[in-house]
């Protein structure tokens, strides 16, 4: 269960971050080592060092984590691809949540979003946010995609909007990208 969280841990910071080194040192501020030690389950995370890989995701995201993790444990040929998992399950929810007509999608630039955070990347992505609010404060649910910045580049030429792009291409995009990487 543990690698399997570990796997999808390593993706989102992958996605966010130079390299595990620069996480480590630059945004959870610990030790290379310790980060290694934890990875293999020898070595447990302060609760304050949990709460800040914890917010590498949203709410919503940390919970899908939890039963795909399950799902691993009654079907553990799919700790093999853990990763791809998540991601299309995820993709697959937006999907559903934009076809309710409920959901908002907005296209932020990671330039805009980071360039002030210790998050800074080697590669250009931008990030794709697709929130469910319900009208009370701090209760929506979002889900983040990282997606290669050429993304944007196809968006803005294609004749269909956002959300029509999401519907057709997001899971494609996603998982795809994922098995580049």
């Amino acid at each position: 269960m543990h690698q399997a969280m570990v796997k999808i841990i390593i993706d989102r910071i992958l996605s966010q971050f130079d390299s595990e080194n620069r996480f480590c040192s630059d945004y959870l501020e610990v030790p290379l080592q310790q980060w290694e030690e934890w990875k293999r389950g020898s070595l447990a995370m302060q609760p304050e060092e949990m709460q800040k890989i914890k917010s590498l995701f949203s709410d919503y995201e940390w919970m899908l984590m939890q039963k795909i993790i399950k799902q691993t444990i009654l079907f553990p040929e799919k700790r093999n691809y853990v990763v791809m998992e998540y991601k299309r399950v995820k993709s697959l929810i937006a999907k559903k949540w934009l076809q309710s007509g409920e959901a908002t999608v907005e296209l932020i630039s990671q330039k805009d979003t980071y360039s002030k955070s210790p998050r800074a990347q080697s590669k250009e992505m931008i990030n794709l946010k697709v929130s469910m609010e319900y009208g009370v404060w701090g209760y929506d649910d979002i889900l983040e995609f990282s997606l290669p910045a050429v993304i944007q580049k196809q968006i803005e030429d294609s004749p269909v909007d956002l959300l029509e792009w999401v519907n057709e291409n997001l899971t494609d995009t996603y998982v795809t990208n994922e098995d580049q990487e």
